[in-house]
């Protein structure tokens, strides 16, 4: 399935999109560099406690722990709104198989019915 299609086909409902969140965690953590982003963050909350700013060198390590797993934690919605606006995205992620297009049949519906 193309791009094209594929926001075509979500757009109308027609498919179901299934992403594995500990792959999307993980592709997110590779792709922003959180690491590298996180161990500068602690470093520099450790050197505001050492140097008597003890409450914000705690609330800066806090900061460096608590929003890389919240950007992990979000990491599948993140991985759906790339393939959707990005066609470079979608193929990395379909040929890696991290996000699956799943046809939704047609006893089958997102929707609850009425009645």
């Amino acid at each position: 399935m193309t791009h094209t299609e594929f926001t075509a086909a979500y757009a109308r409902g027609e498919i179901k999109v299934e992403v594995d969140p500990k792959e999307a965690a993980r592709f997110i953590s590779a792709r922003l560099l959180l690491p590298l982003f996180m161990m500068p963050v602690l470093g520099v909350g450790v050197a505001l406690a050492l140097v008597g700013w003890i409450f914000t060198g705690l609330a800066v390590i806090a900061l460096g722990i608590i929003a890389p797993r919240l950007i992990k934690r979000s990491a599948p919605h993140f991985v759906l709104q790339q393939a959707l606006n990005d066609p470079a995205v979608y193929a990395v992620v379909t040929m890696s198989g991290l996000l699956r297009v799943v046809p939704i049949t047609g006893g089958e519906s997102h929707l609850k019915d009425e009645g």
